[in-house]
């Protein structure tokens, strides 16, 4: 059984196909990122790990989609030509372009941040169609309930959104009502509504939280953001690590290699007999903790003595 564990170059995958041809492997499966970064190779070696545990004859191939449009296309044509029962795709660039490009092989994505937004499900609990995968997206109630543990008399939480992001608003208050907080949630439509947007929620709430909102979220405004909340003694839960490095008080991370062993277990499933569309999208099931060690000091606030013990990343 030959298994391609490689990321192929265009050649190179072609040359791969001829010796797949024929072999009569139990289950293929064509790995598509768009990227080399270390988090997709942590992502893939997850997925593998996984895969290969369940099923030691399966054939993985991986492929780097090219920033060519006609280097792409003649990628996509070769992986036709493969014909694999599933596609795992890295992010996405690569999830929305399988999506695309493959109407009838079963897709599972991983490391996509907001798939229902992205439009590659119908809804976390029933994706429908032929598409499911991890997501990166960590539940809002996992959020509120770090961020009531280290403000503990949080009432009043504070958040941006854009109209990308605005189907996250009403759920989330929903969860937050529940836990007893308020959630205030203001629209920012261009960049002269953020200084106002800002203001209003400072002066109203206890602490502000953040989604992954690329319309709000630009280098600049994020500086902007991160200062007006320290300089007004609110704390900002970032919405990743690197806010944290910038600033905020804290962040909730995902491991990678775990999102890759989630979307490794759907493949298995699938090769099983199950449906894309029967197979709710997972959410981390490992999260780190991240906080600005500086921004606490700063804010007077004490971190709860556990989760500095546990805590990934300290930023001094």
């Amino acid at each position: 059984m030959i298994q391609l564990r490689r990321i192929f170059a265009v050649s190179a995958f072609l040359v791969g196909l001829g010796g797949l041809a024929g072999t009569g492997w139990t289950h293929s499966v064509v790995v598509i990122s768009a990227d080399t970064l270390t988090s997709t190779a942590r992502t893939i070696n997850g997925a593998k790990a996984v895969i290969f545990a369940d099923q030691p004859d399966a054939t993985v191939s991986e492929l780097v989609l090219d920033i060519n449009p006609q280097h792409r296309q003649f990628q996509l044509d070769s992986i036709r030509l493969l014909k694999p029962d599933i596609l795992l795709t890295i992010g996405s660039a690569a999830t929305r372009i399988a999506r695309d490009n493959f109407l009838n092989t079963p897709i599972v994505f991983s490391s996509v941040m907001y798939p229902v937004i992205s439009g590659f499900v119908k809804s976390m609990n029933t994706p429908g169609g032929h598409v499911t995968g991890a997501s990166l997206t960590i539940a809002a109630d996992v959020q509120f309930k770090y961020f009531r543990r280290i403000v503990p008399k949080l009432k009043y939480l504070g958040v941006l959104y854009s109209d990308n992001t605005a189907s996250l608003i009403p759920p989330a208050k929903v969860i937050a009502g529940e836990l007893g907080i308020k959630l205030v949630a203001l629209r920012v439509g261009n960049d002269k509504e953020l200084p106002a947007a800002l203001d209003s929620l400072v002066n109203r709430c206890d602490g502000l939280w953040s989604i992954a909102d690329p319309n709000l979220f630009s280098p600049q405004s994020t500086s902007y953001i991160l200062l007006h909340a320290i300089r007004s003694g609110k704390p900002f839960m970032g919405f990743s690590r690197n806010v944290v490095e910038s600033g905020a008080l804290f962040a909730l991370d995902f491991d990678y290699k775990a999102i890759g062993r989630q979307a490794g277990n759907m493949v298995n499933q699938i090769a099983k007999g199950a449906r894309p569309a029967e197979i709710p999208v997972s959410t981390p099931d490992v999260i780190w903790f991240h906080y600005n060690e500086l921004t606490a000091k700063h804010l007077r606030i004490s971190i709860p003595a556990d989760l500095v013990a546990v805590a990934k990343e300290v930023y001094r």
